[in-house]
């Protein structure tokens, strides 16, 4: 199956709380009761958002209330009848809405549009435990795209999420095995479209989707900048935009890990918010796939750090990310083309998609 469906994120704080419960545990009850396709709920490592408040793992004191990133991905008219639903629950933070394509089941050669030609970006949605020939899916996956010649992919684990429309949390005693983990790897779209079938006869009950972006940095070459959006659309509908930073533990600026630092560099510089999330495994150009095979955190794995803003916010934090970035990692661009931001009782944007050709 393929066909046109809506990616709702939400970055917010892990001790928010609504009524007597968890922002992020209310969420994903709505994401269960609504049998969304495919939720996941991320923990990062250290961010900011509207208020500027630094979260980090580094310090116990600031480790209490980290990011979260919820994402929850199906087709427009479940994702727009859920968004009636989830204003209702009144929390802080930013929430997006970007388009994508989900595929899903039988997955037969596809040809990808010609608008993601440019770049595209696979994320495959597997279950924790889920494995192909007696090994993990994530590292089954990870091993096809690096022998495919896709430049790099990340693995990220989730504590909570749907799978196939059934809620699949975390426990601390249990096989956890549909708990889901995001893939993401950013490629050719022509490279993505060849290895689609292949990963679609790898998986039992595959869920995968495509995006649109551009691949601004590789290893430190700046090969383009992100795109030049305007602040609205000709409907005067606001336009944004989202950098994904990908590096690891081990790439350092100035003696500190590159992630770490960019996040303090963009919170000083008025940034919106920044977000850091912490892989468990993949591979990046020629390296091969790696990390820790038990699921623990290690100086190896890899990192993605996420910016959404204004246009011309955006091009003002990019310069601070090629400076952090000038021997290390991948950055793309991405429009987003809906955004809220809910600081206390002030509401910001909408959640109205705007449109922009380029």
């Amino acid at each position: 199956m393929n066909e046109d469906c809506l990616k709702l994120t939400t970055y917010s704080g892990e001790r928010q709380r609504v009524g007597g419960a968890f922002f992020a545990d209310a969420q994903l009850n709505l994401f269960g009761s609504r049998e969304i396709a495919t939720s996941v709920l991320l923990r990062g490592v250290e961010g900011f958002g509207l208020k500027h408040h630094l979260r980090t793992d580094r310090l116990l004191t600031l480790s209490e209330d980290l990011p979260i990133v919820s994402i929850a991905v199906d087709t427009r008219p479940k994702i727009e009848t859920l968004l009636d639903d989830l204003q209702t629950i009144k929390h802080r933070g930013l929430v997006t809405l970007e388009r994508a394509r989900m595929l899903r089941g039988d997955i037969s050669p596809l040809r990808v549009p010609e608008d993601f030609n440019e770049a595209t970006k696979l994320t495959v949605y597997v279950g924790r435990q889920e494995r192909v020939y007696r090994v993990p899916a994530f590292a089954a996956v990870c091993d096809l795209l690096h022998r495919r010649g896709i430049a790099g992919a990340t693995v990220l684990l989730g504590v909570d999420g749907t799978a196939h429309g059934q809620r699949t949390r975390a426990r601390f005693f249990g096989r956890n095995a549909d708990v889901p983990m995001m893939i993401i790897a950013v490629g050719s779209g022509e490279r993505i479209g060849r290895v689609l079938p292949e990963l679609g006869g790898l998986l039992r009950r595959p869920l995968i989707t495509l995006e649109r972006v551009r691949v601004c940095k590789r290893d430190g070459e700046l090969l383009e900048a992100p795109h030049i959006l305007p602040a609205t659309d000709e409907r005067g509908r606001a336009v944004w935009q989202k950098l994904m930073v990908y590096t690891s533990e081990r790439a350092l600026h100035n003696g500190q890990p590159v992630h770490r630092a960019l996040v303090r560099r963009l919170r000083e510089s008025g940034a919106r918010g920044a977000t850091a999330l912490r892989g468990i495994w993949g591979f990046h150009d020629e390296g091969v796939p790696h990390g820790d095979r038990l699921l623990q955190l290690g100086r190896r794995v890899p990192v993605v750090t996420i910016i959404v803003d204004a246009p011309d916010r955006i091009a003002a934090s990019f310069a601070i990310i090629d400076e952090l970035t000038a021997e290390h990692g991948v950055v793309t661009s991405e429009m987003v083309p809906a955004l809220t931001a809910i600081n206390d009782d002030e509401q910001r944007g909408g959640l109205s998609l705007s449109r922009y050709g380029f």
